[in-house]
């Protein structure tokens, strides 16, 4: 077990509210709507939902900001939106939360993502989703560049949030890695498929294993196939760090030149793995911000991450949570 004395976590916790942390990707709208079922339609057989209550949520890149914030760090958010009444619930959303939004651009050639659950007795019944996967074009991407830059030096670290939206094109990503490089600022990404070439020199790069498989052309079952997946990323595309999601069997870690080490999963129980890899890459991007090392902020993002999938709805990590649970499972040692 990786363990982190009581003093450095405290200093950690402490150096969290200094840091100031830019998250650049696809942001969106989760719609929730509440009901139960207790009965089939007479029109087709599908079930009945009696709605008792909806709820609106940040989800996507803006999750990703949630989870920093609620974690005590300063954040900005650069993403795409469209003229609709999506994006002004979005907008007036994340009002709520403090996070600065002045880098969220309205695109009026497409609609701002959405992402709608119905659920009945907190069970999910379907989901439907409104978007637009199309690339921004090269005038938006140098407006989001030019941002970037006038902002930079007030960064402390950056998370490049890729669901394969449109927002993260190759220009972008190769801009801001090789801005971040120039300025010594740690670099994250949460990667698709399609821009994967574009993240090489990044400082950590987070798949979860189906995506490490597309992106490889192999299956990976074993720990010996996972370690192999590892080593393969770190040289293919020159990250110093490699953090594989496994869902219930944790997360496997890789740094250059060293063994793969697996961190066992810690949830108690599983609702929704939804939303756990922001949280991931939101922690240990956070975390190493605020000077934990690699390998504890990775073992501090396990025990997060175990905390969010519990919910059935996409929720940040809470702190005091997180450090009650770091306790109880004998993660902080004296000292």
């Amino acid at each position: 077990m990786i363990k982190v004395k009581s003093s450095e976590l405290k200093t950690i916790f402490t150096g969290l509210k200094k840091q100031k942390i830019a998250v650049i990707g696809d942001v969106m709208l989760d719609v929730y709507y509440w009901g139960d079922t207790n009965r089939i339609s007479p029109e087709a057989p599908v079930p009945v939902i009696d709605i008792s209550h909806e709820e609106i949520k940040p989800g996507g890149a803006a999750n990703v900001a949630l989870n920093l914030r609620s974690l005590g760090a300063d954040t900005c958010l650069y993403g795409i939106i469209g003229n609709d009444i999506n994006g002004s619930n979005f907008v007036e959303n994340l009002k709520n939360y403090n996070i600065n939004i002045e880098n969220i651009i309205i695109d009026t050639s497409r609609p701002t993502t959405v992402k709608t659950r119905i659920l009945a007795s907190s069970q999910h019944v379907i989901r439907f989703d409104k978007e637009h996967k199309n690339s921004i074009d090269s005038r938006t991407e140098k407006k989001i560049i030019k941002n970037f830059e006038k902002n930079i030096k007030k960064l402390d670290g950056v998370i490049l949030q890729d669901y394969n939206k449109g927002m993260l094109t190759p220009a972008i990503i190769k801009k801001i890695i090789k801005l971040c490089n120039e300025n010594n600022i740690i670099v994250t990404v949460d990667p698709k498929l399609t821009n994967l070439l574009s993240f090489k020199g990044a400082t950590l790069f987070k798949p979860n294993l189906h995506e490490a498989e597309e992106i490889l052309g192999r299956k990976i079952k074993s720990e010996t196939e996972i370690e192999k997946a590892g080593i393969d990323l770190l040289k293919k595309l020159d990250f110093k760090y490699v953090v594989i999601t496994l869902s219930e069997r944790g997360v496997a870690i890789f740094r250059k030149g060293e063994k793969m080490k697996i961190i066992p999963a810690k949830a108690l129980k599983i609702a929704n793995v939804s939303g756990a890899g922001d949280t991931v890459i939101a922690t240990i991007t956070a975390f190493m911000c605020a000077g934990a090392t690699f390998e504890q902020a990775c073992a501090i993002a396990n025990y997060a991450a175990s905390l969010v999938v519990e919910d059935v709805s996409i929720v940040p990590v809470n702190p005091d949570e997180l450090l009650k649970r770091l306790k109880e499972s004998g993660a902080i040692e004296k000292g």
